[in-house]
């Protein structure tokens, strides 16, 4: 029997073979969702999805875009901002 804190569903169950052939269970915590623009709901490119553990291990470049507003806008919503700066 797992340990109660492995029996809910927020857990990731894989089944993974021992080098002496039985077969147990891993759990594992799922993946995040994936990150959405802060003004249009689109999904963002370039923005890795993983847990904080695995997402401190990445650089500054890796964890978003380098353009202003990255990792919050999408290109096309960060475009429009860039314009409408431009112009007042």
């Amino acid at each position: 029997m797992p340990q109660l804190r492995y029996r809910s569903r927020s857990y990731r169950r894989t089944f993974k073979k021992t080098p002496g052939g039985k077969t147990v269970l891993h759990y594992k915590k799922k993946k995040p969702s994936k990150h959405v623009c802060a003004s249009c709901g689109k999904l963002l490119h370039g923005v890795p999805r993983g847990r904080p553990y695995q997402i401190k291990k990445l650089s500054k470049t890796k964890k978003r875009p380098t353009r202003p507003y990255g990792g919050q806008l999408c290109s096309e919503c960060s475009r429009r901002v860039f314009k409408e700066e431009a112009r007042s």
